[in-house]
């Protein structure tokens, strides 16, 4: 069994997957725009199940996205401009202080730091953000045991 996460960009998925490629080196390894489907037959009732009118062909409809050794899934869904990623957060674990402090720093550029990067009990660094998109993420430095 395996368990991945797709995330909503409503409409901003193209933005945020340039921004992942910059601030955490992310691969596109596939990406399906709504021009690429094949038209709905009369019968179907897709928009129906969709809840309205097929967004417009350039938005992206499905996307898989590779960040280290982890693959999200992700799409513009019902481009209603208004992406909510309540009660998610991913985790990313760095090798180093220094990088976590690059994928933080990268990662709040534009976002809201809720904690910020320090030194904790458990960890030599720890903090925890909402991106720009708000895409929560908890940062931290594996230590080896």
């Amino acid at each position: 069994m395996k368990v991945q996460s797709y995330l909503s960009f409503e409409g901003r998925c193209d933005e945020a997957l340039g921004f992942y490629k910059k601030a955490l080196g992310a691969e596109v390894v596939q990406l399906m725009r709504y021009s690429e489907a094949p038209a709905p037959e009369p019968s179907d009732n897709a928009d129906a199940s969709c809840g309205g009118a097929m967004p417009s062909p350039d938005k992206v409809m499905h996307a898989v996205v590779r960040i280290g050794e982890t693959e999200l899934m992700a799409s513009d869904g019902r481009c209603s401009g208004q992406p909510e990623f309540k009660g998610v957060m991913l985790a990313l674990t760095a090798s180093t202080d220094a990088e976590a402090r690059q994928w933080f720093d990268a990662l709040a550029d534009g976002g809201q730091v809720m904690q910020p990067l320090m030194k904790t009990f458990f960890t030599s660094s720890f903090g925890m953000l909402n991106d720009r998109f708000g895409v929560s993420w908890l940062l931290v430095v594996h230590l080896a045991s």
